[in-house]
């Protein structure tokens, strides 16, 4: 299987077991799932994918920006307050809170709209934590049908887990902003996140908090971690940061980043006990 979607593609390598994609179109972006094991071509794997697509799906229709009778397009637009929204609004918006403290202020759900006015957008957030959740809820479903490796790639941030011992590990290529056609890196995973942030798919569309302008001095970011829903917001907090965000990677325990300067140059760092590792030109867990 081979592919390339936004700032991230997938590839394996295993013939042997079986293996199934899904693909849906949700939140505007193609979503992929892909499944290792015995049972990945039966109905029920495909039923309990199928699950996965409804709940990003339901998600979509709650928190889209773009429906403007969707309960965040209504508190978007002042109509409605987050206070009194749906438990899982306000779970969002808080989870948004703490990613404002945790990248001192480079993420941010409340952003000024064309009259300065701030308004609620937390998609920088929604989704990577929805995509998480599915995820988390697939592997569970899968667990009745025996052990079963699997990857859901959300318009290029991607999540994986290996459940098996006689699969190769999923591979995961970063895609150059400069050239999407060409691999930057290929990392090797059998669990954990890839999540990337940059303008080369969707063009100045991360905004920078501190100015209302959008994000400059990157030309990508891309965070490795355990989960999908904080990979995705340092991604987008690096981009954020530019230049800066290379320290600041360095401080986060079981995190590692890769970013592209505006000027091409590739610097890869690791967050190990607070301690800067930084290579620039280098492979990070890299194949090639």
């Amino acid at each position: 299987m081979t592919g390339s979607l936004s700032a991230v593609g997938v590839r394996t390598v295993d013939a042997e077991v079986p293996r199934r994609s899904f693909i849906a179109q949700i939140m505007g972006l193609p979503m992929s799932v892909h499944v290792r094991g015995p049972l990945a071509t039966t109905a029920g794997v495909a039923g309990a994918v199928e699950t996965a697509f409804e709940a990003l799906r339901a998600d979509e229709a709650m928190f889209s920006t773009w429906r403007p009778d969707s309960p965040v397009s209504r508190i978007k637009a002042g109509l409605d307050r987050v206070v009194d929204a749906h438990p899982r609004i306000r779970h969002v918006a808080a989870l948004c809170e703490l990613a404002g403290h945790r990248t001192g202020g480079a993420f941010a759900a409340w952003l000024p709209g064309p009259d300065g006015r701030l308004c609620f957008d937390p998609t920088g957030l929604v989704k990577g934590w929805s995509v998480d959740k599915a995820f988390t809820a697939l592997l569970a479903d899968l667990r009745p049908f025996g052990r079963h490796d699997a990857l859901i790639c959300a318009g290029g941030d991607i999540a994986v887990a290996c459940n098996r011992t006689d699969t190769p590990d999923w591979v995961v290529a970063v895609e150059d902003p400069r050239d999407r056609a060409r691999t930057l890196r290929s990392l090797r995973l059998r669990t954990g996140a890839v999540a990337t942030s940059g303008t080369a798919a969707r063009g100045d569309h991360i905004v920078d908090p501190a100015t209302g302008a959008p994000a400059a001095g990157l030309l990508s970011a891309t965070v490795i971690g355990p989960n999908l829903t904080w990979a995705d917001v340092y991604a987008t907090a690096a981009f954020v940061k530019g230049s800066a965000a290379l320290p600041w990677l360095a401080t986060l325990a079981d995190h590692a980043g890769l970013l592209v300067g505006a000027d091409g140059t590739v610097s890869t760092v690791r967050g190990i006990t607070g301690k800067l590792q930084e290579t620039r030109g280098s492979s990070l867990a890299s194949t090639g």
